[in-house]
């Protein structure tokens, strides 16, 4: 059986994103999915001087080793202000100084979503620009806007919106 891992670059107790990331994780059918909370893996702000004298905190490993053991990554970016969220930020640089291509070529489904109408996309389009360079392997991404008008317990409510998620589920489910 396939596993993959769903998480949100989010420490949202509510995470918008990661409702988002468990719900499309759970649309592949015979896979083990394994939903991970950024808020299990605390770790200080990375530096290099923290890095010198302290080394690699064993949470960023921990977490690594997760993705590393998976078949397929369905991750969800929260945007602050632009950008990636802090603490996904400091999660990624952190794994980066264990291995550079941290996302070893694993299928990855990229989402984002958010309150607001555009969907978390400057968020994803930094993510499409930058993980192929850690050995990101995006096969599918995917932008929800307007969350709260377009998600469901049940589901993406939006027609056209759901349609389009369920190709990109489709290709992600047959890249892993």
């Amino acid at each position: 059986m396939k596993k993959i891992i769903a998480f949100a670059g989010s420490n949202s107790k509510a995470s918008i994103n990661k409702q988002l990331a468990s719900y499309v994780a759970h649309q592949v059918k015979d896979a083990n999915v394994e939903v991970l909370d950024l808020n299990d893996y605390e770790l200080p702000i990375y530096g290099m001087d923290y890095e010198q004298e302290h080394g690699i905190p064993d949470n960023a490993q921990v977490f690594l080793d997760k993705i590393k053991s998976s078949n397929g990554i369905v991750l969800s970016l929260a945007e602050h202000n632009g950008a990636y969220a802090t603490v996904f930020k400091n999660i990624f640089d952190w794994m980066s100084r264990i291995d550079g291509k941290l996302w070893s070529n694993i299928p990855m489904l990229l989402m984002a979503t958010s309150p607001g109408g555009r969907g978390g996309a400057t968020a994803l389009e930094i993510a499409k620009g930058r993980f192929p360079y850690m050995g990101g392997n995006i096969v599918a991404d995917f932008s929800l806007p307007s969350f709260n008008d377009n998600f469901s317990e049940k589901g993406i409510t939006d027609k056209t919106l759901n349609d389009d998620l369920i190709s990109k589920i489709e290709l992600f489910k047959n890249a892993i």
